[in-house]
């Protein structure tokens, strides 16, 4: 058989049941032989930058191996923004591209890129095949190093040639199992006897609890200890969990900051969280100063990169909550009593016409269920701050290394992987004008998904971080209004415009949410009203001084 179909035939037994990308010159034999195998569906995008925030949200959610493809130079290089979004979300992505002859490699050749350096600094493998029977072993390799330890993308680049090889005497191998990065027992141990005898602390989450919250949960009840997410693990803890204190970090709330910056001396345990810029707004000294502090975390990296740690513990995050969990109940705990905390607020919606108030009202009129990828613009803010979770993994907040556009590539991936959950994105017309054609893709495989665009016909985040840092804007931030929900309609997608409160409502929401595929909310508002993201503003100020 052709050494792409070998590959194929091996991404099937991974149970791979989507690839994203767009078919081309160099990678026109492995879409070839997709034509036999109805298992696995091509999605065919619009760009190649989308199809990766497709892959990596799909990995995220089927929490399994995704594929993106790309052909040679351009195709390689437009997937590579998503390659280091999915490095910094731990993401296991195999990202194919296609490459010239390797006769022809090194002479110049249409669209010869070497994109295995590209790579390198992006995934966790990254090389080139120059033989075919080498394809399916490479490929094996790499998957086994994307599932591997810290879960990661990988990358192999195919000349044409080496795809179009025969080979024979191919045995399909066992889909690799990843082996658990158990913890010390007797750090455990220490750790519990810490917390059993402090009195009070905090439990401070990132989204790398994902897949154990309910131990979470647990935890923070036996030890009585309020509750504080970064902003990438908003959407894991219930709104109405009582240690819930809300969201620290970017857009965060003053509850959670004040339990932060005020509450000195407390315990603070880190669970699944690197501690980067976003997650402890902008590196506040406060977060460890004149705390015991314990930091979990399966990647090792991240102990002691900016906040000193008192004990690391290294290990899966469920393992390492299932063995203290043990420990500190057979300590005796759960505790009784503890220290009162503010909670966080809802924010009760007004008539103004503004972002707040749109954002509320929206989930007002949506399923308790839908889950939110949410693309990056001033809205984000808004969403962080005055959304409520109510239920679980409800938010996908990209603050990390998110692209402009990125929100709208991860829906339709998040609805592939998990498509009986309502999905909805909320994006900005700047995203929309980088990726909005992929609309186009949901409506070609009918998915239901309802791309929420609020247009403000300016770079909204842009804007406000130059009026609050420089007291100034270029007026080339503003653009001309575009209406896109008549571009929603000229792309035969149900469509429909917001221009003030009482537009929004549950007849409109519901026609749209019917529709049989994608649908676009257009919500044109210009809001002057500065968003919640002074303490970032104020962070790059600093550079100025």
């Amino acid at each position: 058989m052709k050494a792409a179909r070998a590959v194929l035939e091996y991404l099937k037994s991974q149970g791979v049941r989507h690839i994203f990308g767009i078919p081309a010159g160099s990678v026109n034999v492995l879409f070839d032989q997709l034509v036999e195998m109805p298992e696995i569906t091509p999605v065919v995008t619009k760009h190649e930058g989308a199809a990766s925030y497709m892959a990596a949200a799909y990995a995220k959610y089927s929490n399994q191996l995704s594929v993106a493809i790309g052909c040679s130079g351009p195709g390689g290089t437009n997937l590579v923004t998503g390659a280091a979004n999915a490095m910094r979300e731990h993401l296991p992505v195999l990202f194919l591209t296609g490459a010239v002859p390797v006769n022809t490699l090194g002479l110049n050749a249409s669209q010869e890129l070497d994109a295995e350096p590209v790579f390198r600094s992006v995934t966790k493998y990254s090389v080139t095949v120059r033989e075919s029977k080498d394809l399916l072993p490479e490929v094996v390799k790499a998957v086994e190093i994307a599932i591997s330890g810290v879960p990661g993308p990988v990358h192999v680049a195919m000349p044409i040639d080496v795809q179009q090889g025969e080979v024979s005497n191919v045995t399909i191998p066992e889909p690799p199992k990843r082996a658990p990065i158990v913890p010390e027992l007797d750090t455990i141990k220490q750790v519990a006897q810490e917390l059993a005898k402090r009195e009070s602390g905090y439990v401070f989450v990132g989204q790398g609890v994902r897949y154990s919250v309910d131990q979470v949960l647990e935890l923070a009840t036996l030890l009585n200890w309020p509750i504080v997410t970064t902003p990438q693990a908003k959407g894991l803890i219930p709104e109405e969990h009582p240690l819930l204190s809300g969201v620290f970090g970017f857009a965060g709330h003053e509850g959670a900051s004040a339990l932060i910056n005020e509450g000195d001396g407390q315990t603070l345990l880190i669970l699944g969280s690197s501690l980067g810029e976003t997650a402890t707004n902008n590196w506040n000294p406060n977060l460890t100063k004149n705390r015991f502090c314990v930091q979990m975390d399966f990647d090792k990296t991240v102990f002691g990169r900016k906040y000193e740690i008192d004990i690391p513990v290294l290990g899966d995050i469920n393992l390492s909550l299932m063995f203290l969990l043990e420990e500190l109940k057979a300590l005796g705990l759960p505790k009784a009593g503890g220290k009162a905390f503010a909670k966080q607020q809802a924010y009760v919606p007004t008539e103004e016409y503004n972002t707040q108030n749109v954002l509320k009202n929206l989930q007002k009129h949506l399923p308790a269920d839908t889950r939110y990828t949410v693309d990056i613009g001033e809205f984000m803010s808004y969403v962080i701050n005055y959304m409520n979770v109510l239920d679980y993994n409800t938010f996908d907040i990209n603050v990390h290394f998110g692209a402009m556009g990125s929100g709208i590539g991860s829906a339709i991936g998040a609805k592939f992987a998990d498509p009986d959950r309502p999905v909805v994105c909320i994006t900005g017309d700047g995203c929309y004008f980088m990726h909005g054609m992929e609309i186009l893709t949901a409506k070609e495989y009918r998915l239901p998904i309802l791309f929420v665009v609020m247009n403000n016909a300016r770079l909204g985040m842009v804007y406000h971080g130059h009026e609050l840092q420089y007291k100034r804007s270029h007026a080339s931030f503003l653009q001309q209004e575009i209406s896109i929900a008549a571009m929603a309609a000229a792309m035969g997608v149900p469509s429909y415009r917001v221009d003030e409160p009482g537009d929004l409502n549950q007849e409109a929401l519901s026609s749209l949410l019917n529709a049989g595929g994608p649908a676009v909310l257009e919500i044109a508002l210009v809001d002057n009203n500065t968003p919640p993201m002074g303490d970032r503003v104020k962070f790059l100020s600093s550079f100025g001084k």
